[in-house]
C-alpha cells in the first residue's frame, strides 16, 4: 500500500534516480519526468498529490508550475528543488502557492518529511471537499425541502422555475427560515450543479474584511497582503455565490457587486486589471429592502438587479401544517445522533410545538428537538422535554372568550390572527386554512373592520 503519487520533475539524469530510489523506499508511487510539457501532460492524465520540481529546466521555470496547477485548478501541493542562487525565487513562489523548497544536496534529509507534510495535506484538503460534496448532496433536490404547505409549494414550485436559468434570485424571509436551504437547492437543480456553491453572511464580518473576502485583492494592497488573494466571487466562478443578509452590505461593496451583475467583472483592492467571472448570485435578507431604499441604507439599482426571482418563504407560524414533518426529521436526526431509542411523539407535545410563536423559526425547532431529545428518558417525548414557555402557553381565544359560543370564539379567533399578521388578509386566511372571499364575508357577519 502507498501512501500517496508523487511526480518528480528533473531533468539531472543522476540526481532523479537518487531521489526516486529514496522516495520509493518509503511507499509512495512516484512518476517522473525531465520538463514542463511532460509535467503538465501528466498533471491532466495521473491524480497526483505532491509535486516535487527542479526550479530550472530545460523548457522553463519550475514555479511556471505552480501557476498552472493554480490556475487549472488542479489537485496537489508543489515542492521546489532549488540551488542556492535561485532561493529568493523559490521564497516568492511560496507566497504565490507552492508548499514549500529544497536545496539540492543540502536537504535531503528533509525531502520525506515534508513529502508526508504536504500529503497530509492533500489528503485533509480531499476529506473536507468529500464532506462538502455529501452536504450539498443533502441539498441536490428541492424533495429534501421539507413541507407540503400551501405557502411552501408555491416557493418551491417558483425555485424550481427559477433554477435552470442564471438569473439572480432574491430570498425573502425571517431568520431561521431556511434561505440558504432554498439558496443551495436552486444551485443543485441549476446546471451550475457540478462546481462551487459558496456562501457568505455579508452581516457577520466587518466592511474591509467582507470586501476581501468577497473580491480578494493583491499582494501589497495594504500590510499584511503578503500574497494574491481570490475572493469568493472568483472562487465561485461558474458556480453560485450566496450573499445571506444583502441588506447589511456596505453601499461602497453593493457598488462593486452591482458592476458584477451588470459586467460580470470586477477589479481587487490593489489591482489594476478588470478580473472576469462567470457566476450566479443568490442574495437573501430578513429586512423589508423597500424600506433601507427609502432610508439610504441600500442602493435601489442592486434592488432590481438582485429582483428577477423574488422568492418569500414563508415563517413556520404561518405554515403550522409542517411543523411534525419537521419534528419528526429532527426527532430521527437527534435519535440516531445521540443512540437514543426515541421514537415518536406525544399528541400533547405536538399540539404545543403547533402553538408556539417560532421567532427562530425552523432553526429554534430544531434547537428545541435536539434539546428534548438529549433529555427525554423513555422512548416518546413528551412535555416534559419542552421547555418551560411552552407548558405555560395557552390559547389568546380561551383567555380572552370566557364562553362557549363558537360564534363568539370564532370571532375572536379571527381577530386575534388578523392581529398576529399586522392586518394582511391575505395572510390571515392562509393561517386560517379559509379563502379570502370567506374572510370577508365572516369579518362582515361579525362586524368587523375590513
Amino acid at each position: 500500500m502507498t501512501n500517496g503519487t508523487i511526480l518528480l520533475v528533473e531533468d539531472e539524469e543522476k540526481l532523479r534516480q537518487l531521489l526516486k530510489r529514496i522516495i520509493t523506499l518509503e511507499g509512495f508511487r512516484i512518476l517522473e519526468c525531465d520538463t514542463l510539457k511532460a509535467a503538465r501532460q501528466l498533471l491532466h492524465t495521473e491524480s497526483i498529490d505532491v509535486v516535487l520540481s527542479d526550479i530550472m529546466l530545460p523548457d522553463g521555470n519550475g514555479i511556471d508550475l505552480v501557476t498552472y496547477l493554480r490556475e487549472k485548478q488542479l489537485p496537489g501541493e508543489i515542492i521546489l528543488l532549488t540551488a542556492y542562487g535561485n532561493i529568493a525565487d523559490s521564497v516568492r513562489a511560496i507566497k504565490n502557492g507552492a508548499f514549500d523548497y529544497l536545496t539540492k544536496g543540502n536537504d535531503n534529509a528533509r525531502i520525506i518529511p515534508l513529502l508526508h507534510r504536504a500529503l497530509e495535506k492533500v489528503q485533509l484538503q480531499n476529506r473536507v471537499a468529500h464532506l462538502q460534496t455529501k452536504i450539498s448532496n443533502n441539498y441536490a433536490s428541492f424533495d429534501a425541502l421539507l413541507g407540503t404547505s400551501a405557502v411552501i409549494r408555491e416557493a418551491k414550485e417558483l425555485a424550481m422555475k427559477a433554477a435552470p436559468s442564471d438569473a439572480a434570485v432574491l430570498l425573502l424571509g425571517e431568520t431561521g427560515s431556511g434561505k440558504e436551504m432554498f439558496a443551495q437547492a436552486i444551485h443543485h437543480a441549476s446546471h451550475r450543479a457540478g462546481k462551487d456553491f459558496l456562501a457568505i453572511n455579508c452581516s457577520a464580518i466587518g466592511k474591509d474584511i467582507l470586501e476581501s473576502e468577497i473580491f480578494g485583492y493583491k499582494a501589497g494592497a495594504f500590510t499584511g497582503a503578503v500574497k494574491n488573494k481570490k475572493g469568493l466571487i472568483e472562487e465561485a466562478h461558474q458556480g453560485t455565490l450566496f450573499l445571506d443578509e444583502i441588506g447589511e452590505m456596505p453601499l461602497d461593496l453593493q457598488a462593486k457587486l452591482l458592476r458584477v451583475l451588470e459586467t460580470s467583472e470586477f477589479i481587487k483592492v490593489g489591482d489594476t486589471r478588470v478580473t472576469k467571472v462567470d457566476i450566479r448570485i443568490i442574495a437573501a435578507t430578513n429586512r423589508k429592502l423597500e424600506q433601507e431604499i427609502e432610508q439610504g441604507r441600500f442602493r435601489e439599482d442592486l434592488y432590481y438587479r438582485l429582483n428577477v426571482f423574488t422568492i418569500e418563504l414563508p415563517a413556520l407560524r404561518e405554515r403550522s401544517e409542517d411543523i411534525p414533518l419537521f419534528a419528526e426529521h429532527y426527532l430521527q436526526l437527534f435519535a440516531n445522533k445521540t443512540n437514543k431509542p426515541v421514537f415518536s411523539m406525544s399528541r400533547e407535545f405536538i399540539e404545543h410545538l403547533k402553538l408556539h410563536e417560532w421567532r427562530g423559526n425552523i432553526r429554534e425547532l430544531k434547537n428545541i428537538m435536539e434539546r428534548a431529545v438529549i433529555i427525554c428518558t423513555g422512548n416518546t417525548l413528551t412535555m416534559e422535554a419542552l421547555p418551560l414557555e411552552f407548558k405555560l402557553h395557552k390559547s389568546p381565544v380561551k383567555q380572552k372568550a370566557g364562553t362557549f359560543d363558537l360564534a363568539v370564539i370564532e370571532k375572536l379567533h379571527i381577530q386575534w390572527v388578523m392581529d398576529y399578521v399586522n392586518g394582511n388578509k391575505s395572510k390571515a386566511a392562509r393561517l386560517l386554512n379559509i379563502g379570502l372571499s370567506t374572510l370577508y364575508r365572516k369579518m362582515e357577519e361579525y362586524k368587523m373592520v375590513l
